[in-house]
């Protein structure tokens, strides 16, 4: 693949994304109050159907990610 069909690959990619988003958005305003106590339900269900591996259940890493954030290293916690 050349260079140029890269870059028109990358933003035709890029304009689809864009689509794709403004598409979601008009489908969410058009729900009903109904159709989005489902739609969450089902969200929902299907998440708690993907099992967590044990340490997930005890750790969120949520410490490491503030210190990735705040360019601590890992231990220095006050």
């Amino acid at each position: 693949m050349t260079s140029e069909a890269e870059r028109a690959y990358v933003k035709q990619w890029a304009q689809t994304g864009r689509l794709l988003e403004l598409r979601r958005w008009a489908e969410l305003r058009e729900m009903t109050g109904a159709d989005a106590r489902r739609t969450s339900g089902v969200l929902i269900e299907a998440a708690l159907r993907i099992p967590l591996p044990q340490r997930r259940r005890v750790w969120s890493g949520l410490v490491e990610l503030q210190d990735r954030l705040h360019r601590r290293s890992a231990g220095a916690h006050p």
